[in-house]
């Protein structure tokens, strides 16, 4: 983490969903090393509340830990509520829980794990948008950050419902833009393949099909994402809105 200083984002909130594991964790971290006060909601609130620990004590900012399941637009709103009520106000946003369940063939997706997908990977992030949004530009602004993915571009017969709705999720992130300018800039980060630990679960001919398709032969390291995510976050992407970034390792 050589990018950042501690007072790049001193005295701001970040809420970070899917904060406790993989890229989230990253995030949190990186924020918090750069002065952020961090919400970090998860599904698990054990991970949650240990992630919270370590940055509190690593970094001395304030951390609350928040169970949520983005996927339930109930859960958003309570997310919204602990974290405005801890903070009184979000400063940054960063949309990144997100699921893609492994099923046999598409004609076996059944309504239940469409609907799941769809809700974790863009109705989740449409409402927190909507609403921290809203609240952001009737206040002093802020920056939103949506973790997308190669999929919403590069469709896969493996993964289509997660393609649809990280496709969905590039194209509000585009439509917030318009709507919440000048006061909030709302970009997102579309990911390739990354070591978190979900690619301990990747089959052998799927890690070679991607190594052989991406440019620089390898999968990301998870603090790769830090670069990226602390330039929308800050005041260096302070002409950048609307914008979605590849962050894939030249992927074709």
């Amino acid at each position: 983490m050589t990018l950042q200083t501690s007072e790049l984002l001193a005295g701001r909130v970040a809420l970070v969903t899917g904060g406790s594991r993989g890229l989230g964790r990253e995030v949190v971290e990186a924020f918090a090393a750069a002065g952020a006060d961090v919400v970090i909601a998860g599904r698990k609130i054990d991970s949650c509340k240990e992630t919270a620990a370590k940055v509190r004590a690593e970094y001395g900012v304030r951390a609350l830990p928040v169970a949520a399941n983005v996927g339930d637009w109930a859960d958003c709103d309570a997310l919204i509520e602990a974290a405005y009520g801890e903070f009184g106000r979000v400063d940054i946003l960063v949309n990144n829980a997100g699921i893609s369940p492994l099923y046999p063939s598409l004609d076996a997706v059944g309504e239940s794990l469409f609907d799941k997908v769809i809700g974790v990977n863009l109705r989740g992030p449409f409402r927190l948008c909507a609403e921290i949004g809203t609240r952001m530009a009737a206040g002093d602004g802020g920056s939103i950050i949506n973790i997308s993915s190669v999929a919403a571009t590069r469709s896969d017969v493996i993964a289509l419902p997660y393609s649809a709705a990280k496709a969905g999720l590039n194209n509000v992130t585009e439509g917030f833009a318009q709507a919440f300018g000048p006061k909030v800039r709302v970009n997102a980060i579309q990911c390739g393949p990354f070591e978190t630990d979900i690619a301990k679960a990747w089959p052998a001919e799927f890690r070679a099909q991607f190594e052989s398709a991406v440019a620089l032969g390898r999968p990301g390291r998870p603090d790769e994402i830090i670069g990226a995510a602390l330039y929308f976050a800050s005041d260096a992407s302070s002409f950048c809105t609307g914008s979605i970034l590849r962050l894939d390792g030249g992927i074709r």
